[in-house]
């Protein structure tokens, strides 16, 4: 009877060891496993509410307008792709914020695939996103990536970008916004079987899912194979969200051959009149993804498809002057730090837009015109400590490209 007495109990429930699996001694106080099971699931749900209000308070989610509203001020046109991205990031972002409940919905991820010609904007989307809400970013090149064991960068190299971008913050890189570039190069080269391995290809694409996806992946923080020492930091992709963009080059022809398998009749003629062949990439889909070499699990882990229209005169001409950030205003700003005013004549803009278009550069290309049309001006007049007022006229352009060796190249 006396050692019933003195049997120990726990501290919390007062079970009796003898009832109990396990009985932890502490200090001052003892704890059984029931009573541990209970205060971790305490602790966990705690720790997950503390969590969401801290994405909360630290992610500045707007509305998909205004989302849009701030695109629209630092991208002209793209009006169908920056509606789709904004939709996309708002859904992805409210998934964050949703409570946890064991019988409720679980919203899954709405990675998102921009296809269009290069220069068209789709990098720049996915960064001013990211400013906008004001997580980590990290911009990938999926050209690099090759299965483990061949000479390039593992897939698990991506997280190590964006873990530099949260200064080594697991938690808030776990929020953060990838944009994989160069995407349609892992394409498949070919349905036929060959004798050798296909190690930036389809290997890359299926060590990509569960990246994709949501799974916990150790890290290299300095990168994959030149430090094979280091220790691996752990990342939770579940809540990373993750940006696609490609050229996908000759698609339209996959395209084309798609559309123009139409039955003969009055919808399918209908059909060929209202047919863009100017922007053949609005009438893209999941099968010419497939078709041109992306497999079906990859697609699938993109379920938002969206595609950039290619840059005609007037949009290039509104990108140089227009946005928040626009190629003139920048100029305007390196010259007036050393006190000089400068003004373009309205055919200096008409003519870099003209030699970015015959040269096939889209919106990209106008940074490297306006570059050689203004390096003379940057070099010499600093130097010559000049003041007042520089006009930038058609003759003075013309002069400084033609005399460049790109406008040479052309010709040659």
């Amino acid at each position: 009877m006396a050692n019933n007495d003195q049997e120990l109990k726990c501290s919390f429930c007062g079970t009796p060891k003898s009832q109990t699996k396990l009985l932890i001694a502490g200090i001052n106080g003892h704890i059984c496993d029931n009573c541990i099971t209970q205060a971790a699931q305490i602790v966990n749900e705690e720790f997950v509410e503390a969590n969401r209000k801290e994405i909360s308070d630290q992610i500045k989610l707007r509305k998909p307008k205004d989302i849009k509203s701030f695109l629209d001020q630092h991208i002209i046109g793209q009006e169908k792709a920056k509606q789709v991205l904004s939709v996309a990031v708002y859904n992805h972002y409210k998934r964050l914020l949703q409570k946890s409940d064991a019988n409720d919905i679980e919203i899954e991820k709405s990675n998102i695939l921009l296809v269009g010609q290069t220069g068209t904007g789709k990098t720049l989307l996915a960064k001013t996103i990211a400013k906008l809400l004001d997580v980590p970013f990290c911009i990938a090149d999926a050209t690099v990536l090759t299965e483990a064991g061949y000479v390039g960068e593992d897939v698990e190299s991506i997280l190590s970008r964006l873990l530099q971008a949260a200064d080594y913050d697991v938690a808030k890189a776990e929020k953060g916004i990838v944009f994989i570039d160069e995407i349609d190069k892992i394409a498949r080269k070919g349905d036929n079987a060959s004798i050798t391995r296909d190690v930036s290809g389809e290997g890359v694409q299926q060590a990509l899912l569960k990246l994709l996806e949501g799974a916990t992946v150790n890290v290299p923080p300095q990168g994959g194979r030149k430090h094979p020492e280091q220790k691996m930091i752990s990342v939770n992709t579940k809540n990373i969200l993750f940006v696609a963009g490609g050229a996908f080059a000759d698609i339209d022809k996959i395209i084309m051959k798609r559309v123009n398998k139409n039955p003969i009749g009055y919808a399918s003629h209908d059909d060929r009149e209202n047919f863009d062949e100017n922007n053949i990439l609005q009438y893209i889909s999941p099968t010419d993804l497939r078709t041109f070499g992306l497999i079906p699990e990859l697609i699938g882990r993109f379920p938002v498809l969206s595609h950039l229209n290619p840059l005609d005169e007037g949009s290039l001409l509104r990108i140089l002057t227009e946005p928040k950030n626009a190629l003139i205003r920048q100029y305007e700003k390196i010259f007036e730090m050393d006190k000089i005013k400068i003004s373009f004549e309205k055919s200096v803009l008409d003519y870099i837009v003209e030699k970015a278009i015959e040269f096939e550069l889209g919106a990209r290309g106008l940074r490297s015109i306006c570059e050689i049309i203004m390096n003379e001006a940057m070099y010499r007049l600093p130097s010559e400590d000049f003041t007042g007022e520089f006009k930038v006229t058609l003759d003075y352009a013309k002069g400084q490209f033609e005399n460049s060796d790109m406008a040479k190249l052309k010709v040659a």
